[in-house]
């Protein structure tokens, strides 16, 4: 049945086909029962007012506005020559169905009055008299209502239709908006572990060039401070890799790789270590911390974190010799303060190629785009008398 369904469905055509054949055929058999029997005689004019309708019936669909014209002009023959109504007026509550359903809008609204016409037309061109105007008026009533009744169904039937035509269009744009807003979630992790990426290389092999360089200057000297140095290059460069495993598997799969070790995020609570580390690469830094410590929004840890990180990366390429830094972390009761200085005399266009006060380098860059996203500011530059600052004020109540 389904089967039988689906090539109904398909081939509407010849579904309408059979029903005019149908409707031929019994207005046929009815046409021939009146030139034979006693009473009154049709006239030639039937036979072309049966054949009309039939065609009306099974072109209804193809052509539904011009099927509501022809119908209209074989109902105005029929007035005129006579033909009393026949088994194929069907076809008109048919038509007046389809033009409401699949027709223009003018094609409707000619409907609808066709269909409201038609019955008082037909009394007034057939009328008697036996029945008086009370029963005539009551007749034509009854027989303005199946019109009426095929006119609201169709209707309702082109109403519906909108209507799941807009769900399915509101449908089909929340999908594509939804594919749209994936693309940019994608987009935007991928480019924040790209400052992942940068953040994690600018660091741990910036320390582990000076803990080399150092360790080729001492290593006939001081054996034992080369061999230190050595430790420290090992043990940051398989820092270095754990994070970066991390990241490429989030990169490539979305999570880590099974088997493969989980390194989180950093946080503030390990601003220590990163400063003992890079202090242990023979750069001096003050770290002081102000205020109540207390949990953060990870997002804020992090960029406090990475903030503090690029400072003093840059600090160790472009400070030159006898540099020396300061890092303070100020908890407020909205907010966290950081702020990072340095008494390097590098050359100002290198501080500007790595993200300097122009802001055109990747490390300010990235730092603006991180303290950005949690609803932060940053300001940078160089300072007075020479060296840099980066100060920046994380909001609490932005980032959650």
């Amino acid at each position: 049945m389904q089967r039988l369904y689906d090539f109904l469905r398909r081939h509407p055509t010849w579904v309408d086909g059979s029903w005019a054949a149908l409707l031929l055929g019994i207005s046929g058999f009815t046409l021939v029962s009146l030139w034979e029997g006693p009473g009154e005689d049709p006239g030639v004019m039937a036979v072309p007012v049966v054949v009309g309708l039939s065609l009306v019936v099974a072109l209804r669909r193809r052509k539904p506005e011009w099927m509501l014209v022809l119908a209209a002009a074989i109902g105005f023959l029929q007035l005129v020559f006579d033909v009393e109504e026949l088994p194929a007026n069907f076809a008109m509550m048919v038509i007046i169905y389809t033009a409401a359903a699949d027709g223009a809008r003018w094609a409707s609204r000619f409907a609808l009055i066709g269909g409201l016409c038609a019955a008082p037309l037909a009394m007034m061109r057939w009328h008697t008299g036996e029945m008086g105007l009370p029963g005539s008026v009551l007749v034509t009533a009854f027989q303005i209502v199946p019109f009426a009744l095929a006119w609201v169904l169709g209707d309702s039937i082109r109403t519906r239709r909108a209507y799941l035509a807009e769900l399915e269009e509101r449908a089909d744009r929340l999908e594509r908006e939804r594919e749209a807003q994936s693309k940019v979630a994608v987009a935007a992790e991928r480019a924040r572990i790209a400052r992942e990426l940068h953040d994690v290389v600018a660091h741990n092999v910036s320390v582990m060039v000076v803990q080399a360089d150092g360790a080729a200057y001492v290593l006939d000297a001081a054996p034992d401070q080369a061999k230190k140095a050595l430790e420290t290059i090992s043990g940051t460069g398989r820092q270095a890799l754990a994070e970066m495993r991390r990241l490429l598997g989030v990169l490539r799969t979305g999570e880590p790789e099974e088997g493969s070790e989980y390194v989180p995020q950093p946080d503030v609570e390990q601003l220590d270590e990163l400063i003992e580390q890079v202090r242990t690469s023979g750069l001096p830094v003050d770290y002081k911390v102000e205020g109540t410590p207390r949990p953060l929004p990870s997002g804020v840890e992090l960029t406090a974190y990475r903030i503090v990180q690029e400072a003093l990366t840059n600090t160790r390429k472009h400070g030159g010799e006898n540099a020396g830094a300061s890092v303070r972390l100020v908890y407020f009761d909205d907010g966290l303060g950081l702020l990072v200085e340095d008494d390097g005399k590098g050359a100002p266009h290198e501080l500007y190629e790595d993200g300097g006060a122009d802001g055109r380098g990747h490390g300010l860059i990235g730092m603006r785009e991180r303290v950005g996203m949690v609803g932060g500011t940053l300001d940078a530059g160089p300072r007075p008398g020479g060296g840099f600052r980066i100060s920046a004020l994380l909001p609490l109540k932005s980032a959650h």
